[in-house]
């Protein structure tokens, strides 16, 4: 079973970049579809973006369009958030999650299989 594990999480300004990333234990394949959530405390998890591993085709959440990107290193297995113009409303717990498909399938909608523990983003202002 695959386990991921999320860090880079932090305190940070309003206005800094932060980068996330998110190490798989067992290689990535083509067809996998990563993502982040992230959770607010009182809230619910709520989608961030996601990626598929075999082409880099990836999809966001409007909060975040323009100011986060999702990217992966295949040959390093890993998979990163970059985060920019950080807002305070971006504090959350930001999450990694595998959708482990074994065909291609679409990005909307994807139901995840496995997750990280999390990691921490306070955004201040």
């Amino acid at each position: 079973q695959v386990q991921l594990v999320e860090s880079g999480g932090g305190l940070v300004q309003a206005g800094d970049s932060l980068t996330l990333s998110c190490a798989p234990s067992t290689p990535m394949l083509s067809n996998y579809i990563m993502a982040w959530f992230r959770q607010a405390p009182g809230k619910e998890r709520e989608f961030v973006g996601n990626i598929r591993w075999r082409d880099s085709q990836r999809t966001y959440a409007d909060s975040v369009r323009g100011r986060f990107t999702i990217s992966r290193d295949n040959p390093r297995n890993m998979l990163y958030l970059q985060m920019s113009m950080l807002k305070p409303e971006d504090t959350a717990q930001y999450f990694c999650a595998v959708r482990l498909a074994d065909r291609r399938e679409p990005l909307a909608g994807a139901r995840y299989d496995v997750w990280g523990q999390g990691t921490q983003v306070t955004v201040s202002s």
